[in-house]
Order: C-alpha cells, then sequence, then structure tokens
C-alpha cells in the first residue's frame, strides 16, 4: 500500500513538472507568434490611425471612372500596381485639404508599382474639376471622375473625403474614412508596408 502512494506521488510529481514546461513552451511560442504578427501588421499610427484593414480581404468590384476625354477608363488598367483611390468633391473643405499631400504622395511612391487615383464625386463632372484644378495647381495627381458616383456605391463610401486602398490584384486591402496627412511619416510607412507585402 505504502509503495502504491509512493509511486503515485511520484508519478504527480513528474506529471506537474511536466505540465509547467508544456506551459513554458505554449507561453513562449504564444509570445513568438505575437511578435510575428506585430512585425506584419500594417502600421496603424498618427494620420493612419483610422485605417481600417479588410477583413477579408476581398476582390472589388468592376471599376470604371471617367477620363477628361469623356472615355470611361476600367480599374483594371492598374493591376499589378497598388492603387489609393482618394474619393472628394471640390465643394468639400477637408478633401480640398488633404489633397495637396495626396499629390506629394504621388511623387514621392508614385510609379510601377504603386498610384494614387483622386476620384472626384462632382456631379458638373469636368465642368467642376477644371477650374478646380486650374486654381490649386495639383500637378501629377491622377485626377479622374466618378460618373453618378457609381464606384463610390460599389466600394460603400458613405462620406468625403474616404481612400480606398487596393492590391496589386484588386482586391479591397482597407479604408480610411476622413481627412488624412498622406505624406506624412506614418501614410508613408503605411503605403510602403503593401507595397512591400507582396514582394
Amino acid at each position: 500500500m505504502r509503495k502504491t502512494v509512493l509511486v503515485s506521488i511520484a508519478l504527480i510529481a513528474v506529471l506537474s513538472t511536466m505540465g509547467t514546461a508544456m506551459w513554458g513552451v505554449f507561453a513562449h511560442k504564444s509570445s513568438e507568434n505575437q511578435a510575428v504578427a506585430a512585425t506584419v501588421a500594417p502600421p496603424l499610427t498618427g494620420w493612419m490611425q483610422n485605417f481600417t484593414p479588410a477583413d477579408p480581404v476581398g476582390p472589388a468590384p468592376k471599376l470604371e471612372v471617367l477620363k477628361k476625354d469623356g472615355k470611361v477608363l476600367s480599374l483594371d488598367k492598374f493591376r499589378g500596381k497598388l492603387v489609393l483611390v482618394n474619393f472628394w468633391a471640390t465643394w468639400c473643405a477637408p478633401c480640398i485639404r488633404e489633397m495637396p499631400s495626396l499629390a506629394t504622395l504621388q511623387k514621392k511612391r508614385g510609379g510601377k508599382d504603386f498610384t494614387v487615383i483622386a476620384l472626384s464625386q462632382d456631379f458638373r463632372e469636368w465642368a467642376a474639376v477644371d477650374p478646380f484644378l486650374e486654381k490649386h495647381k495639383l500637378e501629377g495627381l491622377p485626377i479622374y471622375v466618378d460618373r453618378k458616383s457609381v464606384t463610390g456605391r460599389k466600394l460603400k463610401v458613405i462620406g468625403l473625403p474616404t481612400s480606398v486602398l487596393l492590391s496589386r490584384d484588386g482586391k479591397v486591402l482597407g479604408q480610411l474614412k476622413g481627412i488624412a496627412e498622406w505624406d506624412s511619416p506614418e501614410a508613408l510607412a503605411l503605403i510602403d508596408y503593401y507595397r512591400n507585402l507582396a514582394k
């Protein structure tokens, strides 16, 4: 009987030690996973704290915009590039305030793997946009018109300004509702994060 009790106590001690060791392994793994997750998450600080990553990431609907010459352009043309689509209007004061920073972002990061598209929601289309551009001199910023706000509705835009980030294969990565300084260090870091993600 005494021998059985001693064996039981020894067995409990061994199991207890193993349990502590296993907990230590799992705890270490958990902290490792958290550290990895922190390195792969997009930086959402400063002006980018209102950026909401899509969960899950899904395909964008077929999107078309109106060029200045009156022709319709499919956003499929930009496949292979990360695309920041900014919804704005000439009568929207916060939009007007952020547009110079969008132009700077385009100047700093625009190229073979990224572009900004400023998409006007003005009902008067180019009749409203042209005088605005003449006044504000937003050189280098690709600007189009969203005829009858069709693209805005497809992407569920409910207020201006709103910026939607599309992946190289046309998926919605996330959006930011409201104004942002798109040439700020945190905005550049966010764009660089997604630019480098697929490399």
